[in-house]
């Protein structure tokens, strides 16, 4: 009997996810798997990802483009057709505690706010400030006036939740930092865990929660920032047995500028440990105030990090720092990729972002410049995150121990995404390839 119309389609469905089912069990030793990263398909050559099974017509609308497809699921070297190709997603590889941050927890408070606002409080429309004792019945009012929006913030912990982001594995992330004992310390946990990062909060009863305010009025942002406890966290904090653990499971430890005036003591211990274990260490300038602390010859942080990240005006403010006798960036660059290093084994990669400008990349003995693509400007909502994002991105890819070109592909995907949304936020799910 020949098959015709529905009955042939309902006999190549079954047929299909027959075979599928077969040969999941034969690989995986079991009949059904519901995927929780989705399928993955393969069309012109390029990884895709589908939210649905093969055999479903949904999944098979997304197919329609391409005859020629294969259905991969979220599981290393797992396919269908003979010839099997390797799942290079990297996302069930990676392990529990992979990445570590440490640096200042800030929650941060999104509201839409008016002049009055403003005047109430002496603040101006596009400004950034650290808050003063009048300030401070500003968080208060706006949590309990208005409709807050909240993120789990601060410079290092926005790059931890986005590489958390990019991972898409629970607690393959883990982050440090100080906080208070209060009602802002239990949003800014539940922020960040509800990514995936395992928070380890230093809790000091005393003090507040660090917070930052963003106010916004049309097309500006208001920011009233306090630091509370984030500026309190401790050296012996970190050395509690449960806590050191997670810095000896880490492969990558990112630690933020801003926390190194906090508690140099705590950083240079990481930074001896990670240089005698192998463990790559990745910093950040953060800010141009902050640079002295990187020249500082007491210190010696340079001596220890293997990826230097920073910001076009932060490069030239290191490098008046540390006595260059150039200005370019690129020099600079070339400069810091070559200065003394603990830990021979690793070499030390330096990037500088410069906004719309070229990111300068110093690699060994290679440094160049890589355009940057610009953003179309009606997509644009908040620039605020995107050095963050960017930085997140690039990490999610390195703890993977994938190349540095795939780290500033995946840098540039994340800040891209970032700065179409407000805060240092992101959709439920990366489409990055």
């Amino acid at each position: 009997m020949r098959l015709t119309g529905v009955y042939w389609k309902q006999f190549v469905g079954n047929y299909w996810k027959r075979y599928v089912q077969r040969r999941m069990r034969e690989v995986n030793g079991f009949d059904k798997y519901v995927p929780l990263i989705g399928w993955k398909v393969m069309r012109n050559k390029t990884w895709r990802y589908n939210q649905y099974r093969a055999w479903e017509t949904m999944g098979q609308a997304y197919n329609s483009e391409e005859r020629e497809f294969i259905p991969v699921e979220p599981i290393k070297k797992w396919s269908i057709f003979k010839g099997d190709r390797e799942d290079k997603s990297g996302m069930s590889d990676i392990t529990e505690g992979a990445l570590l941050g440490i640096g200042n927890p800030l929650l941060d408070i999104t509201v839409n706010g008016d002049q009055s606002l403003l005047d109430e409080f002496g603040l101006k429309s596009n400004n950034a400030i650290i808050a003063e004792e009048p300030h401070m019945p500003l968080f208060q009012k706006i949590v309990t006036e208005y409709e807050p929006f909240y993120l789990a913030g601060g410079a290092t912990q926005n790059s931890i939740r986005v590489a958390q982001w990019m991972l898409q594995k629970r607690n393959a992330t883990s982050f440090f930092g100080g906080v208070g004992n209060d009602m802002y310390r239990k949003i800014l946990m539940e922020k960040a865990e509800e990514v995936g990062v395992n928070v380890r909060y230093e809790t000091h009863p005393k003090l507040a929660t660090g917070k930052c305010c963003a106010i916004i009025t049309g097309e500006d942002r208001s920011l009233v920032t306090d630091l509370g406890a984030a500026r309190h966290f401790t050296n012996d904090f970190l050395h509690q047995p449960e806590n050191w653990s997670l810095v000896e499971k880490a492969d990558c430890l990112y630690i933020g500028g801003f926390i190194v005036p906090v508690s140099s003591k705590a950083v240079v211990s990481v930074l001896k440990y990670a240089a005698a274990n192998n463990k790559t260490v990745i910093m950040n300038l953060h800010a141009t105030f902050l640079c002295k602390y990187f020249a500082d010859p007491d210190l010696d942080l340079m001596r220890y990090i293997d990826v230097l990240f920073g910001n076009g005006d932060e490069a030239s403010e290191f490098g008046k720092c540390m006595g260059f006798d150039f200005n370019s960036v690129s020099d600079i660059c070339r400069k810091t990729v070559s200065l003394p290093k603990e830990n021979s084994k690793k070499g030390r990669v330096v990037v500088f972002t410069q906004g719309r400008g070229p990111t300068v990349l110093g690699d060994g003995d290679d440094v160049r410049e890589i355009p940057v693509h610009a953003v179309d400007k009606s997509l644009i909502k908040d620039t605020n995150g995107c050095g963050d994002a960017f930085v997140g991105g690039f990490l999610s890819q390195l703890v993977q121990k994938r190349s540095i070109d795939a780290c500033l592909r995946a840098g540039s995907y994340a800040a891209r995404t970032v700065i179409q949304y407000y805060g240092c936020n992101f959709p439920d799910k990366p489409d990055f390839e």
